[in-house]
């Protein structure tokens, strides 16, 4: 699943592609991953353009004149810039059209991304953005925060981090790879997190995202170049993927787990129980 890495990668590559190019059609080929009435979404954006990209955690905010256009990735969604003569292959599901011929593709093998156009004044009120938490960097993300969140959870504190309205945007890699950094192990109840680790998941989730992010992210099975950028983080990955493979700080095997459905890599010396 693409993560907020990934995401600004996109976002920031799409700006640069498809910013104030008026749209003279839009092809939905797979009507349920638009919400909402589907002729609304094509009338409202044939003849108008996209003045702006912005992101709330894994959300993509396509700005328009009077609306936004949420779009969120889920597990394999990715976005394609083609040319209106190259054929419609399997899973472009939604074609944004603009006046010189160039297309935006949403491309999405699962077909679980979904996308909904909302007047500008509704942004802060969709649930979708609303229920976000703060975002690693954002100065509301602070020790005091996630202890007041994390004190009544008695899940892993690994399941817990992949709770978008707690952090925003961090999904299964980042979550391995802030709790190594951080030395927690991820099985630990997030109720007996402590206030130096608190901290600690503070500093180094700001680090690491700002790393990946600065690398164009991580290119692994769910997230490719599709815009023509390559992730260059998983060189960075110390955990995630690393199973069996030595520790970068102690040289034990890195052990992979289940956490509530989700394969969790981790060190069991460095982050003991």
């Amino acid at each position: 699943m693409p993560e907020i890495a990934e995401v600004e990668t996109v976002r920031n590559t799409l700006k640069k592609q498809i910013l104030n190019k008026k749209m003279t059609n839009v092809q939905i080929l797979y009507g349920k991953m638009i919400e909402g009435d589907r002729e609304h979404f094509k009338q409202n954006l044939i003849n108008n353009e996209f003045i702006d990209i912005k992101r709330r955690g894994k959300w993509l905010i396509f700005e328009l004149h009077d609306y936004y256009l949420l779009s969120h990735l889920r597990m394999e969604g990715k976005f394609f810039i083609k040319n209106k003569k190259d054929e419609i292959v399997k899973h472009e599901h939604i074609i944004f059209t603009f006046e010189d011929e160039s297309e935006l593709r949403y491309h999405d093998t699962r077909k679980f991304g979904r996308m909904n156009l909302i007047k500008k004044e509704e942004l802060e009120k969709t649930e979708a953005i609303q229920k976000q938490g703060f975002e690693p960097g954002e100065k509301e993300l602070t020790s005091e925060y996630l202890l007041e969140k994390f004190k009544n959870k008695k899940l892993p504190i690994k399941s817990v981090l992949l709770d978008q309205t707690i952090i925003s945007g961090l999904g299964n890699i980042y979550a391995n790879e802030v709790l190594f950094a951080s030395k927690i192990n991820p099985f630990k109840s997030a109720c007996k997190i402590t206030k130096e680790e608190a901290q600690n998941i503070v500093d180094k989730s700001k680090t690491i995202i700002e790393t990946a992010i600065s690398l164009g992210g991580t290119t692994i099975k769910s997230y490719t170049s599709s815009l023509g950028v390559t992730g260059r983080f998983q060189n960075n990955l110390n955990v995630h993927k690393k199973e069996n493979e030595p520790c970068t700080r102690c040289k034990t095997k890195i052990k992979n787990e289940k956490i509530n459905g989700r394969s969790t890599y981790y060190c069991p010396n460095c982050q003991k129980k």
